[in-house]
């Protein structure tokens, strides 16, 4: 089983995800598949990534009144008439409704990986679970990881997700894993400071700038692993629990 780390949206190339039955994984640990993992886990009914604001608000037409949430931030600064997509704001609105997220950076490398035979939503929140069901294909599969970065660099909290995720696949794994040097590169990275999660978010570009507008509480709940412990999928435009693990949930 081949693992590849993609280091950010960016690196995407859509013709190559529909190539030879590829599975993605996206991680945007500050803040967009954090937000979108834990909502499923309160009891959203589902989430779709949107590419930017307007095609959020076009969206929102197609449901009822009190249906739909619409949330989003455009470079880490909050959209009028939008909801910030902090986990822990979204916490208690976000049961039984679906909710529309808009961001600038995770939910455009969803909508970028659609062609790949498989899409996982993943975070240090679910990572463990995310890595369960990763190691469900077959074992000629290729796992393409992808960090979305922000804004065209690289992001200190999602390479040390995509690390978590990867040290996840080591552990629980009984086939050989075929790491890329990117994919090693963030293993090492998270083995290196596997008990400093809330501190090396916080140090990173954008942990200042949540620190700056005093999201301290979503930095600490972002660090957490296995918090939400759900495996998220995004199938037809939709994120959403995997059918099988929602079995096991009820």
């Amino acid at each position: 089983m081949k693992v590849h780390l993609l280091l950010k949206k960016e690196e995407i190339l859509p013709e190559k995800m529909a190539e030879n039955s590829k599975v993605a994984v996206v991680l945007d640990v500050l803040l967009a598949t954090t937000a979108i993992v834990s909502a499923l886990y309160q009891g959203a009914k589902g989430v779709i990534p949107v590419k930017d604001h307007n095609e959020a608000r076009e969206l929102s037409k197609m449901y009822q009144k009190g249906g739909c949430i619409l949330a989003g931030e455009l470079h880490a600064k909050p959209i009028t008439g939008f909801l910030y997509p902090s986990p822990l704001l979204l916490s208690g609105q976000v049961q039984g409704k679906t909710l529309i997220l808009s961001t600038t950076n995770g939910t455009v490398a969803l909508r970028n990986t659609e062609g790949a035979q498989k899409v996982y939503i993943s975070s240090l929140l679910n990572n463990k679970e995310t890595a369960k069901a990763l190691l469900k294909h077959q074992q000629g599969s290729t796992i393409v990881i992808i960090c979305s970065g922000n804004s065209g660099e690289v992001s200190l909290e999602d390479v040390y997700g995509a690390g978590h995720l990867i040290t996840s696949l080591i552990e629980l794994a009984d086939v050989s894993l075929q790491l890329s040097d990117a994919a090693r590169m963030a293993y090492y990275l998270y083995k290196g400071n596997q008990q400093m999660g809330r501190e090396l978010l916080e140090s990173s570009y954008v942990g200042h700038l949540f620190a700056r507008h005093g999201l301290y509480s979503d930095l600490q709940y972002a660090s957490t692993e296995d918090a939400a412990p759900v495996v998220a999928v995004l199938e037809d435009g939709k994120a959403t629990i995997a059918r099988d693990h929602m079995q096991k949930q009820t």
